[in-house]
């Protein structure tokens, strides 16, 4: 079989309440908190980017497993916010790692879907025969122009997947895209925050694709939401993946160990998985897991999975990683995301 064999999470230490961020623009937390459903964010530090956290993450990945970086035949990051324009995030993470020369490498964008484009192509690689391992990781620091309701979400967040048919603790069962030229939201190169297009970024947005790529899968496999114990759909805030849950027929149930967006904010690349850890501290051998990202421009991947018995060897506890935080102020926020008010 096919899968995930191990995985590694980081989120960072610093957290911004909803509350200091309203304060500042004089508007009214508790009406934010009801619309976007999101308490607080984690905050990567001033000296941390996308590559010091995929490290992170992927260092974890390797705790515990029985692959070792020299085992690794690909490697594969996700962000939107590389560090360079021109330089793969890939190959310094890789080096970092030990990997050593014989792999293939690059980075891969799709908004916050780009680290699992990435991953559906992995499944392919080492189902043909082509690597025997590989390493996915979505990574973001995500941030949003001052005073943008964006600003409210974007959060900071890492996670790394090690693919192989060995030792499969999560076995990838089937998978399917929707995609479509939709223009909710973009960042133009060199221009430091995202633009969206409002009410695009719901309709004909997220619902639109998260919908298209569930209902496709299903048919394609023929299942129903009733087949899956947990759910998880992508999270840029709390309350779309709530409300495309409860119209595709999916129980709160189901996506209670998913709704970490709430604690941790949206961290792109990084957000579907974040919640797919979270659902793994849970899992037990056996069950179900339904899957779906949603990356604006716009995509969704769809991806169902079987828990298998090794999950117990190689189970990670998210909670503990969520609880250790440190509330910072407005201005240390700004200070740590490199933004200048002038």
């Amino acid at each position: 079989m096919v899968g995930i064999v191990s995985y590694g999470f980081y989120i960072p230490k610093n957290r911004i309440r909803t509350e200091d961020i309203a304060d500042r623009w004089g508007k009214n937390p508790q009406h934010i908190k009801k619309s976007l459903g999101i308490n607080e964010k984690a905050v990567a530090s001033h000296d941390e980017d996308a590559l010091t956290m995929a490290y992170e993450a992927s260092v974890q990945a390797f705790e515990g497993s029985h692959i070792k970086p020299t085992h690794i035949e690909a490697v594969y990051v996700g962000s939107e916010n590389h560090p360079y324009a021109v330089n793969p995030t890939s190959t310094m993470l890789a080096e970092y790692l030990g990997v050593g020369n014989n792999y293939t490498a690059y980075d891969t964008q799709f908004a916050c879907k780009a680290a699992t484009g990435a991953l559906f192509s992995t499944f392919g690689f080492v189902q043909s025969g082509m690597v025997k391992h590989a390493l996915v990781v979505g990574t973001d620091k995500a941030t949003g122009r001052p005073g943008d309701p964006l600003e409210y979400s974007a959060g900071s967040a890492s996670v790394a997947l090690i693919v192989g048919t060995n030792k499969v603790l999560l076995e990838f069962l089937g998978g399917t895209s929707y995609s479509s030229d939709t223009p909710d939201l973009w960042r133009r190169d060199g221009v430091m925050f995202p633009s969206h297009s409002g009410r695009f970024t719901a309709e004909p947005g997220y619902y639109c694709h998260i919908i298209g790529a569930t209902k496709s899968l299903l048919a394609k496999y023929d299942k129903n939401p009733n087949d899956f114990d947990h759910a998880i759909f992508h999270t840029p805030n709390g309350t779309f993946p709530a409300r495309a849950a409860k119209a595709l027929g999916f129980t709160t149930e189901q996506t209670k160990y998913a709704r970490v967006v709430t604690e941790l904010g949206n961290s792109y690349t990084a957000a579907a998985f974040v919640a797919l850890c979270s659902v793994l501290e849970h899992a037990k051998p056996g069950q179900n897991i339904f899957f779906v990202s949603y990356g604006s421009g716009a995509g969704s991947d769809a991806f169902m999975f079987r828990v298998t018995d090794e999950i117990d060897n190689q189970k990670k506890v998210m909670e503990q990683m969520i609880r250790s935080k440190n509330y910072i102020d407005y201005v240390t926020y700004l200070r740590h995301m490199h933004i200048n008010q002038g």
